[in-house]
């Protein structure tokens, strides 16, 4: 929330219609584990066809 600027973007618009912090994180943490399950299951796909993640779909996820 401090440093990437579209996380400030989203908390600045979220508080605007009147979220409150708590809410706010509730939603990033709910964002974040929707993005980490793409790259995941993008990871284990790529694993099942090709024999092994490559080094970009691990830095993905990291």
């Amino acid at each position: 929330m401090r440093w990437d600027e579209r996380t400030r973007a989203y908390v600045e618009r979220r508080t605007g219609e009147g979220l409150a912090k708590k809410d706010i994180m509730r939603c990033l943490k709910r964002h974040v584990a929707r993005e980490v399950y793409r790259v995941l299951m993008k990871s284990v796909h790529t694993t099942r066809t090709a024999g092994s993640p490559t080094q970009s779909d691990l830095t993905e996820a990291a």
